[in-house]
């Protein structure tokens, strides 16, 4: 393994003594989410050393300013991100008047941190000489509810090994916070109202520009045996600094135990004055069912989730545990419950990429969780683009396009643009295309064919009236083409014809089409409803046919392969064993300007077209392009090794299908980009499960069935995966000797090998 400081364990992450190199990567790996909120591993108790803070909240995010661009028409007027929050995890100790830090006191022994990711409870444990004569034990646990949202429970135990101490507790909920991630130095919260009393520490605070209203809160108790007893906890206010504060005296051998209920009110769902009331309830509740049933009931929670959601591999801990890991933290970052939320390339993890939406829910998100949940929840997904679809027309209408055409954003918050850089924000417009793909994936998978009456037609509609005007004929080839874009591969900027996004232009046009004649026999009703909303003109129809019919593809002009843009052959085609070690990743070792001119490739570009549409290609065509591409594809880009190891399992490639998922699957634990600190890669995790399910698993939709293919990795003794197929629940298993498929649907056919189960 690349990074090797963590344990392999099929259900745990663990890491076992302590190196301040590794905190800030640790507290990426071992964040908490509940789909409402989520946070960073931060010590509760204070840290001076090098740390990442971070506390997030779904939904509230920040408009920064743009700093690049501002000459540009059209350009974003602000770049979002998503906000570190008012912290509440904060429980600061000083042991005989000497404050509690692992970065500075004298000794760190035992130190040991466990994620259980059977039930989403995180522990740690340490040691600390405090003094030559005082030593003590920590053992801290932690977890958010996946019943109530707005809930954290921490439990924090600290026993004198050495000596007695006097220990002074200041328990506390934090306004003072900063974005690691910020080109400026103006304050993103402001502080509206503070409670602070023995039964509740509150604080309302307001963001600055978007207004989201939010109340951090929490109660500190002392326990004894699992039960709350009387805590003689005192209040002290500095500033936005809300504490409840206690002191103890242990005799060596005593203990104390804190129980902390703390989290986040959502102004989204409260109006301010209810805050304080639905803190409280929240707590009331927490503390009516103990932490023992809390526990339970945490535990129960993910049973469900893993019930449906696991993936059991049998011979191979490394890849159990990063499957694993990989699924945990999607249930964690996104549950469907909240249509107004999505699915941030970070999840809870982190700042960077601002936190937002891009198209990596529909590529690579959708298909995981219309699989693992009910399909309700993949159409949430789907909602969230329609909701959007008035944003996206805008976003269109301010580059010069007209008459409904609608161009998504490639980062968004609330469906308008928010990206800050150009190549990224207009170049890369084939993420209209995986929108259209997703509705399209959703009714073939789900086969709910009301989402397109009710919200999809609308939306692919807009989506064809973009690629209606975004092409335009070519005299001197005879065809439509696509200039000035970038495609999945953001190592080019500014090319012409990029394949993949000519492909699916062409795919759009013609499934719009489709779609429309389609309502316009099956529902006429609901077509003239669409019709006098949306200015339609009844040559619609014919002129994307035209288009689609006389797309221009770039081709090799001796071997029979499409090229990744018009200018692709004018490189010098190196493979990336060329590169030296030392230069990996070549983002950050080579100016942006060498990148450019490689031929080098961030990740899948021709090959996500391949995948996305591999029913139209036969398998020697897509070994031809395999072959061709992926020698110079760095895969530097999270998105990339899952799709690798799809088309190399379809092209019994097994070693390189095997080494691909490992790649994807272990991208964070092992930390192969040296970039875990600044969070996780949660929306590729969603291409792991995909490796396996789509990749070894074979699964596949073939006129309207579903077919399983599966092949075993040498590495592996079996594999078992289960998933949700239109509402019966079809678990496959593949060992050595053969597969087995199990489900208790009789009208449903299921094809293995071609054969009917």
């Amino acid at each position: 393994m690349k990074n090797s400081y963590l344990d392999v364990h099929p259900w745990k992450i663990i890491e076992k003594g302590f190196n301040s190199n590794r905190v800030k990567s640790s507290e990426s790996i071992f964040s908490l989410g509940n789909g409402a909120m989520g946070q960073r591993a931060n010590f509760e108790e204070y840290y001076s050393g090098n740390t990442f803070q971070g506390s997030y909240i779904g939904g509230v995010y920040y408009p920064d300013k743009t700093r690049v661009g501002w000459w540009k028409n059209g350009y974003p007027d602000y770049f979002a991100k998503v906000l570190n929050a008012p912290s509440w995890i904060g429980i600061h100790l000083e042991i005989n008047k000497v404050p509690l830090d692992l970065n500075t006191c004298k000794q760190v022994n035992g130190f040991f941190r466990e994620l259980d990711m059977k039930t989403g409870i995180y522990t740690r444990f340490f040691e600390a000489q405090i003094t030559d004569d005082c030593r003590i034990e920590v053992t801290a646990k932690r977890f958010l509810s996946m019943d109530e949202g707005a809930l954290g429970v921490i439990h924090y135990s600290v026993k004198a090994l050495k000596g007695a101490c006097e220990i002074s507790i200041d328990s506390f909920v934090d306004g003072h916070i900063t974005n690691q991630d910020s080109n400026w130095d103006d304050p993103f919260w402001e502080h509206q109202q503070k409670t602070v009393s023995n039964e509740l520490i509150s604080l309302h605070s307001k963001t600055l520009k978007t207004e989201f209203e939010v109340c951090t809160f929490a109660q500190t108790n002392l326990i004894n045996r699992n039960e709350i007893i009387s805590s003689n906890f005192k209040t002290k206010e500095q500033a936005w600094r809300l504490s409840q504060c206690s002191s103890i005296s242990l005799a060596e051998g005593e203990k104390f135990t804190l129980l902390k209920f703390g989290g986040y009110i959502n102004g989204m769902n409260y109006s301010a004055s209810q805050f304080n009331t639905k803190a409280l309830s929240v707590i009331n509740q927490a503390k009516g069912k103990g932490f023992d049933k809390l526990i339970a009931d945490q535990k129960a929670s993910w049973a469900k989730v893993w019930k449906q959601s696991d993936i059991v591999i049998k011979g191979d801990d490394k890849a159990q545990q990063a499957i694993r890991f990989n699924i945990f933290q999607l249930n964690q970052t996104y549950n469907g419950k909240d249509a107004r939320l999505n699915i941030g390339p970070k999840g809870f993890t982190g700042e960077k990429y601002g936190g937002s939406t891009y198209w990596d829910t529909e590529a690579y998100c959708l298909p995981f969780y219309m699989a693992t949940k009910n399909q309700d929840i993949a159409r949430n997904l789907l909602k969230y683009r329609y909701e959007h679809l008035d944003k996206a027309i805008e976003n269109a209408k301010k580059l010069g396009f007209n008459n409904g055409a609608a161009l998504y954003p490639m980062v968004t918050m609330n469906g308008e643009e928010c990206h800050n850089e150009w190549e990224i924000t207009f170049e890369e417009i084939h993420r209209n295309g995986a929108i259209a793909f997703a509705i399209f994936n959703y009714e073939r998978f789900t086969g709910d064919t009301s989402y397109i009456l009710e919200m999809g037609l609308e939306v692919i509609i807009a989506i064809a009236r973009f690629w209606t005007q975004r092409v335009h004929y070519s005299n001197f080839r005879k065809a439509y083409v696509i200039l000035g874009v970038t495609g999945p591969n953001e190592y080019e900027n500014n090319v012409n014809n990029n394949w993949y996004t000519n492909y699916l232009a062409k795919w759009c046009l013609n499934y719009a089409k489709e779609q429309v004649l389609q309502v316009a026999v099956t529902n006429p009703k609901r077509f003239e409803e669409v019709k006098s909303k949306i200015n339609w003109k009844e040559d619609e129809v014919n002129q994307w046919k035209a288009i689609a019919e006389a797309m221009y593809f770039p081709k090799h002009p001796t071997e029979d392969l499409f090229l990744q843009q018009d200018g692709f052959l004018d490189k010098e085609l190196f493979p990336t064993t060329k590169i030296s070690k030392q230069e990996r990743p070549i983002n950050q070792h080579w100016s942006w300007d060498r990148i450019l001119r490689s031929p080098y490739i961030k990740q899948a570009d021709v090959l996500q077209g391949f995948y996305f549409f591999e029913d139209q290609f036969d398998i020697k065509s897509l070994e031809r392009h395999f072959d061709f591409y992926e020698p110079f594809t760095v895969h530097e880009s999270s998105l990339s090794p899952c799709v690798h190891s799809i088309l190399a399992a379809k092209l019994d490639k097994m070693e390189l299908a095997y080494s691909f998922y490992l790649q994807t699957s272990r991208l964070d634990l092992d930390d192969y980009n040296n970039e875990v600190e600044e969070g996780l890669h949660i929306t590729s995790m969603a291409g792991t499960w995909m490796s396996i399910v789509e990749g070894f698993g074979g699964v596949r939709l073939k006129n309207n069935e579903l077919h399983i293919n599966p092949k075993l990795p040498v590495q592996w003794k079996e594999y078992s995966f289960k998933i949700n197929f239109r509402g019966t629940l079809i678990k496959v298993q593949k060992t050595k000797v053969g597969t087995k498929i199990k489900h208790d649907n009789i009208e449903l056919n299921v094809f293995c090998e071609d054969k009917i189960i």
